[in-house]
């Protein structure tokens, strides 16, 4: 697709993906504008000021709570990546009226705003979370997800198409267990685990914008309402201790509120209507809106099993591990 003359819109552009998202975008692309949209004006500085990103980018403060604004920010928009939430589960736990009107109203706001502005198409960044969700960031998160689905329904005979990704926790990203062991280690504080058992897909920050990148290139040739997710190997969480410490000298915490043993990524149920694309999943709508439009190429999955880090065919061993640690820094 050339996006010469396209302007994208990242809700939540300051975050950990987005500004990743704009950074890896422009290495291979060079659309006409990206409008960055989020809350934290110092971040945003910082990414206008950067010489890297050649001045294309424009800043808009707003929260996408704020729908009269969104919708300004959205006049003229092609593209719209939609990875504005907040995702510390604990956090979310014990704010739960915030986490809503952020990721729930909000996303039902992105969703209005981009009908109303013609937007093309809108990418929604999701989470393994959403798969039968333990928490209330989950909840939300599968919330966003059918809000996203049915967006296409909901469109009319308006021409904005929209889809999503759904991956599990990026390896290196803020908040995550590889800065928290090395923030512990570095203050000389034993390192705690959680659970011993406990699995993970290993998907490090590169790889999360590549996906994304290709998804929106993908959805040129879908319907819309399809979930895309990545085929990942997995991690055991002691064989990443290992990787990353000599000592064998840790403490276990017991599993936080809301917390998954293991990763699940697709269920059983949901792969009655998905499809095998090689490399990665493509969940298609179950609604019989969907039967006669343009369905994924794959094969049908039709009575596997849920795809989860615990039952995985791959796994990381601690030597691999050791190396893609290095890569992330």
């Amino acid at each position: 697709m050339d996006y010469t003359n396209k302007i994208i819109l990242v809700t939540g552009a300051t975050g950990s993906f987005g500004s990743n998202f704009i950074r890896h975008f422009l290495k291979s692309h060079a659309p006409k504008r990206i409008r960055i949209y989020s809350r934290d004006e110092h971040k945003q500085a910082d990414l206008i000021n950067d010489e890297y990103y050649g001045g294309v980018l424009d800043g808009f403060i707003g929260d996408v709570r704020d729908k009269d604004r969104l919708r300004r920010a959205m006049t003229g928009v092609d593209i719209v990546i939609h990875a504005a939430a907040l995702k510390r589960v604990q956090s979310c736990e014990y704010n739960p009226f915030e986490t809503i009107k952020t990721n729930i109203t909000g996303s039902m706001n992105v969703v209005d705003c981009a009908i109303d502005a013609g937007v093309e198409k809108v990418l929604a960044i999701s989470s393994d979370k959403a798969v039968a969700p333990l928490n209330l960031y989950g909840a939300t998160k599968m919330c966003m997800e059918k809000l996203i689905i049915n967006a296409n329904n909901y469109r009319g005979k308006g021409k904005t198409k929209f889809c999503c990704v759904r991956y599990g926790n990026v390896a290196g990203s803020k908040g995550s267990v590889i800065p928290i062991w090395k923030d512990l280690a570095a203050k000389k504080i034993p390192i705690v685990i959680n659970n011993v058992n406990a699995t993970r897909f290993w998907f490090d920050m590169k790889e999360v914008v590549n996906f994304a990148t290709e998804v929106l290139e993908e959805m040129d040739y879908v319907s819309g309402g399809e979930i895309f997710v990545p085929k990942l190997p997995s991690v055991k969480i002691m064989d990443l201790f290992h990787a990353m410490f000599t000592t064998s000298d840790f403490s276990i915490n017991g599993d936080r509120i809301g917390d998954k043993v293991h990763e699940t990524l697709v269920l059983a149920d949901e792969m009655k209507h998905t499809v095998d694309a090689t490399d990665k999943f493509i969940i298609i709508p179950q609604d019989p809106h969907w039967e006669y439009l343009i369905k994924p190429k794959g094969v049908s999955c039709n009575g596997r099993p849920s795809y989860s880090s615990d039952s995985n065919s791959e796994f990381l061993t601690v030597k691999t591990i050791k190396e893609r640690l290095e890569k992330i820094g």
